[in-house]
């Protein structure tokens, strides 16, 4: 069966990371004129050399974006179920050595959130926890979507890995894409920022889209937690990571997400700086390397970075999210898992994105479509 560690394991962390600062501009030149990109022009695009060229960029990933996806923005919004945790991550306000209290929300008090988030038109939702498995395992997962699939469109997962059964088992209750991100794929790193819990196991992690392709999931989104490591080498591994997945589950869709690191109540600091600049460059290098993947950007950005990405790349937004458990209608005043930054209502960014000619898409596919 297939598997990325295989594939992972037969590329060095350094060795990647020189090859990406080495290139130059005829290098980047060559990746903007081509009609397919391969990985060696995904690093020209992240490199060094390319800041000079992101005016050239944008206009190609406009077009790109235009021409696959139109003039609409796909609309979504988390939904915290729980914050209790059995890893200790040094970049999360849920690790299970910050001493916060800690909640999960009742069968009454997710139907409360649903109706509050229904209330803001979405149809598109992302559950989201902590990982314990023994609180919010699996069958937590099955009891909560029997509560909300009729509710919504489309809904997501951003949890703990689970295994390929456990996959087989959410699907047929609506479980339509999950998101697993690497945080990094430096593995020396990834030790020093998961020294305890389950999400400590690197290739466990690592394989988890495999699990879920061979489960026959709809959709999988991938992604690092920028700041954790050198953004252009761990944004290479996860192209390559995008590489093997298109090719070995060609039925599952894509999607990237570009969250950088934000405080939380005793948080560690980003080891690397990434500027706006450099994330509008990595946005626009994905579009032009995968016409088809879908880019996410969330309000961990700022009101002004939001509105001036919309144009560039991006396919899908959240707004008026709210990261702790019951942020929308039970427990306003609770421990947030991170600071979001744009801060504007869901009705203010539709009006936001209809502004620049584009149309705010509240959900997925109409659900006669996939009866």
């Amino acid at each position: 069966m297939p598997s990325f560690k295989k594939i992972f394991d037969q590329h060095d962390w350094d060795t990647i990371k020189e090859s990406i600062y080495d290139k130059t501009d005829v290098d980047v030149e060559n990746a903007l004129i081509k009609d397919k990109r391969d990985l060696e022009d995904f690093k020209a695009l992240i490199s060094p050399a390319a800041a000079t060229y992101l005016e050239d960029m944008a206009q190609l990933s406009h077009q790109i974006t235009k021409k696959r996806f139109g003039n609409t923005i796909q609309m979504y919004v988390p939904m915290y179920l729980s914050n209790e945790c059995q890893n200790i991550c040094t970049y999360c306000g849920f690790s299970l050595d910050n001493k916060i209290r800690r909640k999960t929300l009742s069968d009454t008090e997710i139907l409360r959130e649903a109706d509050a988030i229904k209330a803001m038109e979405y149809d598109h939702i992302l559950l989201v926890t902590g990982e314990a498995n023994q609180t919010v395992g699996v069958d937590y997962f099955i009891k909560t979507l029997k509560l909300i699939k009729d509710r919504f469109a489309h809904i997501s997962m951003e949890v703990q890995p689970l295994d390929q059964e456990d996959y087989e088992a959410l699907i047929p209750f609506g479980l339509n894409t999950v998101l697993v991100y690497q945080e990094t794929y430096h593995k020396d790193d990834y030790k020093k920022h998961h020294p305890k819990g389950k999400k400590s196991n690197f290739y466990y992690r690592l394989e988890t889209p495999d699990r879920l392709g061979k489960a026959g999931i709809h959709k999988i989104g991938l992604g690092t937690l920028i700041g954790l490591e050198d953004w252009r080498t761990d944004s290479f591994f996860t192209a390559l990571h995008l590489n093997y997945l298109e090719k070995n589950y060609w039925q599952t869709k894509y999607s990237i997400s570009f969250p950088r690191l934000r405080p939380f109540s005793g948080g560690l600091p980003p080891k690397v700086e990434m500027n706006d600049k450099e994330l509008v460059q990595l946005i626009c290098a994905y579009r032009i390397f995968n016409e088809e993947l879908e880019l996410s950007i969330s309000t961990r950005e700022t009101e002004k970075f939001r509105n001036n990405i919309i144009k560039l790349g991006i396919t899908s937004m959240s707004a008026g999210s709210k990261t702790n458990p019951g942020g929308y209608a039970v427990e306003k005043e609770s421990l947030e898992q991170f600071e979001i930054s744009d801060e504007r209502s869901p009705s203010e960014i539709a009006t936001m994105i209809r502004q620049q000619g584009y149309e705010p898409v509240w959900k997925d596919w109409d659900k006669v479509l996939s009866q």
